[in-house]
């Protein structure tokens, strides 16, 4: 298993947290799970084998190209064969720029983005076929990404305010409730709980523990330092609270949870 992650071009690191690549030369199948991340990703699948995810107690084959919504409970993966993936790792609030549809209708599910985005991404899709390069491949990702953010200004104005919501949201020492933030932007919570999830499809406090736990992720995966300490670091009540929680989106406890349990999510924690 080969994963890398590539930066976008400054004009797009505002929308694009990274572009990655997951290949897998195995021609035997491997089980792994997805946790949360707060992100939302369009995938390519550029290989010859199949990727499937957990619908129930069976695996389902996803489309060749993939817009991930958001996982906000754990998702059981499968990769068949020799997969190319190239992902496109939004930040939350960009994913609104490349939809129609409220984000929040896509949570938890895996669906074909060529149904959303028509002939444009299916030529693109041709197009990463075609070439083997992957500087060439990064350049058609950013063309297309370009061109649809240039039809998406009338989000401009309520998108900008969830992404610097966000951004309180994500400082260490960010203790404020959503009431006092919502004022200083002159908007009620209750219309900032709508835009959220019409543009990210999270709430405030649903993306503020997401963003908690893949910090804690990190720290457990590095497995140097102690429970109380990451519970402390992190921002939880206790330890017992940040148990309970990386439970929920892991479905292991922190000491019981091993790298080989998601080498996928591990190797991204280590990002």
């Amino acid at each position: 298993m080969r994963y890398q992650e590539i930066k976008p071009a400054t004009i797009l690191k505002q929308y694009v947290k990274c572009y990655y690549v997951y290949e897998s030369e195995a021609s035997v199948a491997f089980d792994d799970t997805v946790f949360p991340s707060g992100c939302v990703e369009i995938i390519f699948n550029l290989g010859t084998g199949n990727w499937q995810t957990a619908v129930g107690d069976d695996f389902i084959t996803t489309p060749p190209i993939e817009l991930w919504g958001q996982i906000i409970k754990p998702l059981p993966i499968r990769s068949i064969g020799k997969n190319t993936m190239l992902g496109i790792r939004l930040f939350p609030h960009a994913a609104a720029y490349f939809l129609n549809d409220e984000v929040s209708q896509f949570n938890n599910q895996v669906v074909d983005f060529s149904s959303l985005s028509g002939k444009t991404v299916k030529q693109l899709y041709a197009r990463l076929q075609e070439t083997a390069d992957w500087h060439t491949r990064i350049g058609l990702i950013e063309g297309f990404l370009l061109q649809q953010l240039s039809l998406s200004e009338g989000k401009l104005h309520k998108v900008a305010i969830v992404s610097y919501v966000m951004q309180e949201i994500r400082q260490d020492d960010f203790f404020d409730n959503i009431e006092h933030v919502a004022s200083r932007y002159g908007i009620t919570s209750r219309y900032m709980q709508k835009l959220f999830l019409q543009y990210t499809g999270l709430t405030p406090k649903l993306y503020s523990k997401i963003n908690r736990f893949q910090n804690s992720l990190r720290l457990v995966t590095r497995k140097d330092a102690s429970l109380t300490s990451i519970a402390y670091d992190c921002g939880y009540f206790d330890q017992s609270h940040f148990i309970r929680e990386f439970k929920s989106f892991t479905g292991f406890t922190p000491s019981n949870y091993l790298v080989t349990h998601s080498p996928i999510t591990s190797a991204t924690a280590n990002h």
